[in-house]
């Protein structure tokens, strides 16, 4: 089916002033079919309240029905709508993300760029010194003015070879090459700049994972530079250790620390808040560090080593590592199994990790979501990083789920909880209503015309005689032509303009369909057993839908609804979508369930009463001296006290119909006395089809149809 919708494009500027001119007038509009540039609504509340339903008929918990939303999702049908992705699908895109990261890369030499650029350094040097002797010889092409002192030829040569000499002894080990590099008095100036470059990047790299105002303090450091950090990272250790001896820091403890070290940790409030930040840095490290073979795990830690020029920040650092590995309860970074074959450098290994990492604590996040609320205090940020921003888009549109309900008018709020509003519970009728019709209409099973005539219902084309007490839809033109050919067989022909005389019997008035009042009460069975067999969200169902179709179908019709299991008890209809079923309740209490309906019954004048008997299994409890007598298998005294109640409703004009949700021995024979009884009639119903049963033979005697 084409999706039409106005193309603005067909609306010249004379329209659309006329329009801001005349705001009553619509403005001229082309349809034209979709074709998937148009701007369509996200999903209506409508269609949040007809996703919820069935969870709500099933549970009787709007909110948790909410989270299961949340979870799951709900894809939309409407061309040019996206789905609303639940949270079952942001976990499944994140796991398919972290398997990709897994899957390209390895972790075979992740300082085979360090070590590559080194060799260009060195190569740099190596040239640069050449240049330097070369420049020297008399006669070398660019010198200027006489040959340099053969003395001071003899010193270059000499610093030359010893540089040579110094760059031919370099270790191939990259932590021992930076080390010898670092007190290595470099002669091209370019290549100095390139190693000092390369360090100060990768002690950013490495210490930007302990904190963001560390890693820019290490650029160009000095070790006189690093007190500041020294001292932060000594009182940090003092901290985790008397929290590792059970000797938990106070909060003027921690409120002294983040005053003199606050600037390290942005944000942090309490010590749980600097563990968080430092494990969130470190784990890339630590993870890397664990994801290597001994030898290059050696190596890299050497190289921290080289690069760290500080032996007693190096010891500090370490032992804060295994502070965190020990408090955490996951530990400090885990291994992380590449399987791919394109290399990954010290720097892109380190982002990588982050990324899986950030990945796995999103995860955690999501996975521990318990409703829309928890949703506000997820990072927008991380997760349009991680998964595109599809994705923060979606987790919006789940926060504010239950906020588009409240504003839509469908749920309301009793203190913390989230209750339905009489608004939602007539949607989820009408929902239920209409899917019962939609399986009526496919599978043909039975219908709603009628072929008698009646008084007062919808009119038809057909006129008939009028009658007393027919409703006067006076059929002017039959009437008039009755009237205009008795005048024409009289003995005296008038001529034009002679007075039409009309008779009683020349009136036909139009046939309208046959309906009929009634009052009925449904008896629903609560008992255990229900529950059980899976048997009571069918009778739920019907209950709504039977409110839902005599309220908007025949509102003069009376409808009262009774739950029957160790008692009976009357049920508001407006809070049957919400319904907590008493799954536990034993006892199947009919007589007191009939009782209760005849007194209902009883206060109403309809022409037609009706008790509809929805149960899976005989009677097994009644009232007896104001007590309830229950016994399992029943006794032949709750028998006979229920079908005497049968007679008091048979004498009142009551008919008691029955629908069975099992076919037990002993339940048909005690409907069979029913029946026999009353003179109603007994239906046995698959639950899945009871509520098409139910309906049918319900619109079929309110419109006078065949029993």
């Amino acid at each position: 089916m084409a999706f039409l919708t106005p193309d603005p494009r067909h609306l010249d500027r004379t329209d659309a002033r006329q329009v801001r001119r005349e705001p009553a007038l619509a403005p001229a509009a082309r349809y034209r079919a979709w074709d998937g540039s148009q701007d369509v609504p996200d999903l209506t509340a409508d269609e949040l309240v007809d996703a919820l339903a069935d969870d709500v008929l099933e549970h009787g918990d709007v909110e948790e029905a909410l989270r299961r939303l949340m979870q799951r999702g709900l894809p939309s049908d409407r061309p040019g709508t996206g789905d609303l992705h639940g949270l079952r699908d942001l976990l499944d895109r994140l796991r398919d993300r972290r398997r990709e990261i897994l899957e390209q890369g390895t972790l075979a030499d992740p300082l085979a760029d360090v070590r590559r650029e080194l060799d260009e350094i060195v190569a740099q040097e190596r040239a640069g010194v050449q240049r330097r002797l070369d420049e020297a010889e008399p006669g070398a092409e660019g010198s200027a003015g006489a040959a340099p002192d053969p003395a001071l030829r003899q010193i270059l040569r000499s610093i030359a070879a010893k540089r040579l000499d110094s760059l031919d002894a370099l270790p191939s080990d990259v932590g021992a090459r930076v080390r010898v590099l670092g007190e290595y008095d470099f002669l091209d100036p370019d290549a100095r700049r390139r190693f000092e470059d390369l360090t100060d990047r990768l002690r950013a790299s490495m210490l930007d994972r302990l904190s963001a105002g560390l890693a820019d303090a290490v650029k160009g450091m000095r070790p006189e530079d690093l007190a500041a950090q020294r001292e932060m990272v000594r009182d940090l250790n003092e901290l985790l250790a008397r929290r590792l001896a059970g000797d938990d820091p106070g909060d003027d403890d921690v409120d002294r620390f983040l005053a003199r070290h606050g600037a390290f940790f942005p944000g942090a409030e309490t010590l749980d808040d600097v563990m968080d930040q430092l494990a969130d840095r470190m784990a890339a490290m630590q993870s890397l560090l664990r994801s290597l073979s001994p030898e290059r795990r050696a190596e890299l830690a050497d190289t921290m080593d080289a690069l760290l020029r500080d032996d007693r920040l190096r010891w500090d650092l370490a032992q804060l590592a295994a502070n965190l590995d020990q408090l955490l309860p996951d530990g400090l970074g885990e291994r992380a199994r590449f399987t791919g074959d394109q290399p990954l450098g010290l720097e892109s290994a380190l982002e990588q990790l982050a990324r899986l990492a950030a990945l796995d604590a999103l995860e955690a996040q999501l996975d521990g979501t318990a409703g829309p609320g928890d949703l506000g205090e997820i990072d927008r940020h991380d997760v349009r990083d991680l998964l595109g921003p599809d994705a923060a888009r979606d987790l919006d549109a789940l926060e504010d789920l239950a906020g588009q309900l409240e504003r839509a008018g469908y749920l309301e709020r009793d203190g913390d909880r989230l209750e339905l509003t009489p608004r939602a519970t007539r949607r989820i009728g009408q929902k239920v209503l209409d899917d019962l019709f939609a399986r009526l209409r496919q599978d043909a099973f039975g219908g709603h015309r009628v072929d008698r005539a009646g008084r007062g219902g919808e009119r038809e084309e057909v006129a008939k005689p009028f009658e007393f007490g027919d409703a006067f839809g006076l059929d002017l033109r039959a009437t008039m032509g009755n009237a205009l050919r008795r005048d024409e067989n009289a003995p005296a022909v008038r001529g034009p303009g002679a007075a039409v005389r009309l008779r009683a019997e020349d009136f036909e008035v139009y046939r309208t369909e046959r309906t009929t009042s009634a009052a009925t009460v449904l008896l629903v069975d609560m008992s255990r057993s229900m529950l059980l067999r899976g048997c009571y969200l069918a009778a739920k169902r019907v209950a709504i839908a039977l409110d839902t179709l005599i309220r908007t179908q025949y509102p003069r019709d009376h409808l009262s609804i009774v739950g029957f299991a160790y008692a009976a008890r009357e049920l508001r209809p407006e809070a049957l979508a919400g319904l907590s079923w008493q799954g536990y309740e034993y006892g199947t209490n009919l007589q007191h369930g009939l009782l209760l309906a005849r007194r209902i019954l009883a206060r109403q004048r309809a022409a037609n009463r009706e008790i509809v008997v929805i149960t899976d299994g005989e009677p097994t409890a009644h009232f007896e001296n104001g007590q309830v007598e229950f016994s399992y298998p029943p006794t032949r005294r709750t028998i006979s006290e229920t079908l005497r109640e049968v007679v008091r409703c048979t004498k009142d004009g009551i008919t008691i119909n029955t629908f069975m949700l099992d076919r037990t021995p002993a339940l048909t024979d005690f409907v069979g006395y029913v029946t026999e009884l009353n003179s109603g009639r007994a239906f046995y119903a698959e639950p899945e089809r009871l509520g098409e049963y139910v309906l049918v033979d319900f619109v079929k005697r309110r419109t006078g149809g065949a029993p």
